[in-house]
């Protein structure tokens, strides 16, 4: 059996004297490894990186083989944002997070699509819009794995505009009226999150940082807790950078 397909580098780990097992999140074929013939060694071991886009040809006598992969690097992501700590932060949070709760082989096209427009966001020096599409990245995530939450109205009077908040319970929207009174016990929904006059490109600093704390409690609490796991380390250096410099 063999494929070629678009892929992101996710994740890599040495194998015998000179080879490495790769993990890729691929555009067809979802979370695929394979073993990659001296990946370990200087002349290879640049396309390992994570966050390195590639084209990726993997073969394999059965399908549920590792299989072997060859890679053809298309654009170095890590490469350009590496003196850059918080963007670095976001990229190996993604990477981790993707090889921690997706199922392997199971085809998740919009997942891939979504963090490699991330991705190509990240690599742009002139608009700080990734931050924001990181929120939603995470947002995004927590969709495809059954698990999004209900931003659109709000869960006491149904209707769609003024929310301000969520609930840490049940992960719906809540308006300014409804939640004032219990506004310690919620989150604060961000405005880019909530109001469509609000666009990406406009969220505020303050924005990003309940955005954040938003997107991780649920990830920890949907997706991690049932692997009886807390947010991966990155994903935390990443909050905390966010906290900080923004």
């Amino acid at each position: 059996m063999e494929w070629t397909d678009d892929a992101i580098i996710i994740g890599s780990r040495r194998h015998g004297e000179k080879s490495s097992i790769i993990q890729m999140l691929t555009k067809n074929h979802g979370k695929h490894a394979g073993l990659l013939s001296g990946g370990s060694t200087s002349s290879k071991r640049h396309l390992v990186e994570p966050g390195n886009y590639v084209s990726a040809n993997w073969r394999g006598r059965l399908p549920e083989h590792l299989g072997r992969v060859n890679l053809e690097l298309e654009r170095s992501f890590g490469a350009v944002i590496f003196d850059e700590p918080k963007k670095l932060a976001a990229l190996n949070s993604i990477c981790e997070i993707i090889l921690l709760v997706l199922p392997e082989r199971e085809s998740h096209n919009e997942i891939f699509t979504a963090t490699l427009f991330l991705l190509q966001n990240m690599v742009n020096e002139h608009d700080d819009i990734w931050l924001a599409l990181y929120v939603r990245w995470e947002l995004g995530l927590l969709g495809a794995l059954g698990f999004g939450l209900q931003l659109s109205k709000c869960a006491v009077t149904g209707e769609t505009s003024d929310l301000a908040y969520v609930s840490p319970k049940t992960g719906r929207a809540v308006s300014m009226e409804v939640g004032l009174p219990y506004k310690q016990q919620l989150f604060v929904l961000p405005n880019f999150l909530s109001n469509r006059e609000h666009t990406t490109s406009s969220a505020s600093s303050e924005d990003i940082i309940n955005g954040v704390k938003l997107t991780g409690y649920f990830l920890e609490k949907f997706v991690f807790a049932s692997f009886n796991k807390t947010l991966p380390p990155m994903r935390n250096r990443f909050s905390d950078l966010v906290n900080k410099e923004i």
